[in-house]
């Protein structure tokens, strides 16, 4: 008969297979809230923030690991604007926030372990375009390159107009996305008007 793994197995194993776990998985797995205390204390588990551990031996955690804990803090968000800019190679800015785009009625986070930018959409502006990337073995959910730079038009009072145009121009010099795309995305963003000179200048 085979022997039942036991709490530290348990929890370290829940660790290695979420990448970023949150203390509800490991309650759910029967791991006493104590044994995440006792494996940090040993080493084992590192606490990122309140109710977030990772593997203690991790090594060269990726750039992108504030997305990482974004994605486990905030699981109805989707990495968007600067921050996806950045994950796409369309932007000379390192962002000194996470940005997240939230459903209009969902809550948002009351603290975070790292700065954070809010927008609020609805409808296919919130579920439209959305990929997912990998982060230390957690699936980020991001607008893909063609929403993103849609969504920067849209919300260009936020990140500002020449981060919106600096997108567009190498989105389109690099092939990120075609021009069908961006005047689809563009019609559910409600920024045609916008962006017609612009998409007109760089023909």
């Amino acid at each position: 008969m085979a022997k039942a793994p036991t709490h530290t197995e348990t929890a370290l194993r829940i660790a290695k297979t979420r990448g970023i776990a949150r203390s509800r998985d490991f309650r759910a797995a029967g791991v006493p809230a104590p044994y995440l205390t006792r494996l940090s204390r040993q080493g084992k588990l590192v606490r990122l923030s309140r109710g977030l551990y990772q593997l203690a031996d991790v090594k060269d955690h990726h750039a992108a690991h504030d997305l990482a804990e974004a994605a486990r803090l905030v699981p109805h968000g989707v990495v968007s604007l600067v921050s996806a800019l950045h994950v796409h190679g369309l932007t000379t800015q390192l962002p000194r926030s996470v940005w997240l785009m939230l459903p209009s009625k969902a809550r948002a986070p009351k603290q975070t372990p790292f700065p954070c930018e809010i927008v609020r959409a609805s409808g296919p502006a919130m579920s439209a375009g959305l990929a997912t990337i990998s982060v230390e073995g957690v699936d980020v959910p991001i607008t893909n390159a063609a929403k993103t730079v849609a969504d920067c038009f849209k919300y260009r009072r936020r990140v500002g107009a020449d981060v919106a145009l600096e997108a567009l121009r190498d989105a389109l010099r690099r092939r990120k996305v075609t021009r069908k795309d961006l005047w689809h995305y563009a019609g559910i963003c409600r920024v045609r008007a916008v962006m017609r000179p612009y998409l007109e200048a760089l023909a």
